[in-house]
């Protein structure tokens, strides 16, 4: 298996992006109704602000917290997919996974170092200047490689 260039790797970033923007407001939307219930019906305090919308415009606190909680299910969204197949679903559509460089497996923590590495993408701009080796930071970083299947391969089932 040949490893993936760039536009493969941007056609699928691209695909994946549209789902974690879905995953993310989805997120949002969720917590964002606790919020409203709970302050509503005076669970939370509205700290003198006459309806919640306000408040959660205006708290800093609560910003972050929206923001952090977003954050977080997004983070999860690929690190799930990439442990539970090595592809995301834009990876999967543009039939790329990843692998390891190392006889070692891919664990949870070099995900996380694979995610916050890539820069939220930034990093896969390293493949353009690596014409040869075709590795992104966070391949580097994770001892990881980004690989094109087949469709054969491709296949659930094979796997």
């Amino acid at each position: 298996m040949a490893r993936a260039g760039f536009v493969r790797r941007l056609a699928a970033m691209i695909y994946d992006a549209l789902v974690a923007t879905a995953v993310g407001m989805c997120a949002a939307m969720v917590l964002i109704v606790a919020l409203v219930v709970s302050l509503k019906n005076g669970w939370l305090s509205l700290q003198g602000y006459g309806e919640p919308n306000e408040l959660l415009q205006q708290s800093v606190l609560y910003k972050t917290l929206i923001q952090v909680w977003v954050v977080l299910w997004v983070s999860v969204f690929f690190l799930w997919f990439w442990k539970r197949g090595g592809q995301t679903l834009g990876m999967r559509a543009w039939r790329l996974r990843i692998f390891s460089t190392t006889d070692a497996p891919v664990t949870w923590s070099r995900l996380v170092l694979r995610l916050v590495s890539s820069l939220a993408g930034l990093g896969t701009l390293l493949v353009l200047f690596d014409v040869n080796n075709k590795l992104s930071l966070q391949d580097r970083v994770a001892k990881t490689e980004v690989l094109k299947l087949t469709k054969e391969q491709n296949n659930h089932k094979s796997w």
